[in-house]
């Protein structure tokens, strides 16, 4: 059951309604996990900007903006949400614009998505009106196995 809160007239606002769809997606997700494994979930708020590496074991919704890594089981990029740097996770569902690599073993780039960068996946949804700039990697695993550029750094 999704609840959205009303603006003074008592309809939801177009902005609950993107919350709530992002929080039925996480739920949606939760379910498909191993219920012997429970997780916490965590959210970036719309007026909160975030520089750093930020690390989660359960699912991160971001409605703000992020500057940085971002790893978490679950990831969910709102629609006004901005993530600049790279997205490692199980699932990732992408409604916001994200700019950066992206490995997940699900992505899943919605209508208002928008992606400039790499995405290295097992397997990868394309809604109609989403923009993806980069190239796709099919990989087995995909966040266990470090991209060419990254084992570059690693033996220098």
């Amino acid at each position: 059951m999704v609840f959205a809160k009303a603006n003074g007239n008592g309809n939801e606002t177009h902005s609950d309604r993107v919350v709530a769809s992002a929080q039925e997606e996480i739920r949606r997700s939760a379910r498909d996990r191993d219920a012997r494994h429970p997780e916490a979930a965590s959210s970036i708020s719309s007026g909160i900007s975030i520089v750093g590496k930020i690390v989660g074991h359960g699912a991160v919704t971001i409605f703000g903006h992020v500057d940085g890594e971002l790893r978490a089981s679950i990831v969910v990029i709102a629609e006004s949400a901005e993530m600049l740097g790279d997205v490692v996770a199980e699932e990732v569902t992408i409604n916001g614009h994200v700019k950066g690599t992206i490995r997940a073993n699900r992505v899943r780039l919605g209508g208002t998505g928008v992606v400039e960068g790499d995405i290295f996946n097992r397997t990868l949804a394309i809604e109609e009106n989403a923009r993806f700039e980069g190239a796709s990697r099919r990989n087995e695993n995909a966040i266990n196995n470090p991209s060419p550029v990254q084992a570059g750094r690693l033996s220098r």
